[in-house]
């Protein structure tokens, strides 16, 4: 599968490129294998984005918006880094097909 152009750190260039498919190719190139649990926050950040035109700018706006969303059992910090290891706002939002989170290291 041919992706969509993407910058030097994964990211796409353009975030309306994306669909599902783009998405398991990019999470298996970080070892992730998308479960309902992944595609919930994915969702969640593409709303964001449609909303907003811009990914959440740290990971901490990151867990807070997953908080007011989805609650407390899924908007904390190790709920979502068991989901997106790393740094959880910039692995998800290069999978979600967004721009890098601009707070994000």
């Amino acid at each position: 599968m041919a992706l969509p152009e993407r910058n030097n750190e994964g990211f796409l260039e353009n975030a309306w490129q994306w669909d599902k498919a783009t998405a398991e190719v990019i999470a298996a190139e970080s070892g992730i294998s998308l479960t309902d649990d992944h595609w919930e926050i994915i969702g969640l950040l593409r709303e964001f984005y449609k909303q907003h035109e811009m990914s959440p700018p740290s990971n901490r706006l990151f867990v807070k918006a997953v908080k007011e969303i989805l609650g407390e059992d899924k908007g904390n910090s190790i709920y979502l880094m068991q989901l997106f290891p790393g740094t959880p706002a910039k692995t998800a939002c290069r999978i979600a097909g967004l721009p890098r989170p601009t707070n994000c290291l």
